[in-house]
């Protein structure tokens, strides 16, 4: 190879490693919206309110756009297993991006995405979104039916959707 050629493939190199080439057209960073503590914190509370209205002694778990749980109660005669299956149910929507009532008879087979440990298709947990985005999902656990515990994670998003929308999404 010729010396000016391979100064060129040096510097052709030089920039991809670098970035330099195409870097206008690519930014730098990506962006996102997280919830804060204290508004993870109001749904995780107005969840456990809705399933105490209606009885029902359950464990909420809210969880990021990641599934990674931000806020996580327990009430007082829930059983310890709530904890574990709130947990799954949360970070089900967080993945899928829908209730999970939606995902209950979708993935069938003895290998399907449905089998994988992190994951629970049952009812119970919802998405939480604002502006298009979605900011993470919550997931109950303990009520005597999937519907009950999803009404209640409904209701904890319900809780500040208003707030969310206005917060300048």
């Amino acid at each position: 190879m010729s010396r000016p050629a391979a100064r060129w493939t040096l510097l052709l190199i030089l920039a991809l490693v670098t970035g330099s080439a195409g870097a206008a057209d690519s930014p730098l960073m990506v962006h996102t919206k997280r919830l804060t503590l204290h508004t993870a914190y109001r749904i995780a509370h107005a969840s456990l309110k809705a399933c105490r209205d209606k009885g029902v002694q359950v464990a909420v778990t809210v969880v990021d756009r990641a599934g990674n749980p931000q806020v996580v109660l327990r009430d007082t005669l829930a059983p310890n297993l709530t904890l574990a299956v709130s947990r799954r149910k949360a970070y089900t929507a967080a993945e899928f991006g829908v209730a999970t009532s939606k995902l209950q008879n979708r993935f069938k087979g003895a290998y399907s995405v449905g089998k994988l440990d992190k994951l629970m298709l049952a009812p119970g947990a919802v998405p939480i979104e604002a502006g298009g985005t979605r900011l993470g999902a919550v997931g109950v656990a303990g009520a005597p039916s999937g519907q009950t515990d999803e009404g209640c994670a409904r209701a904890g998003v319900k809780a500040v959707q208003t707030d969310l929308e206005m917060s300048g999404f």
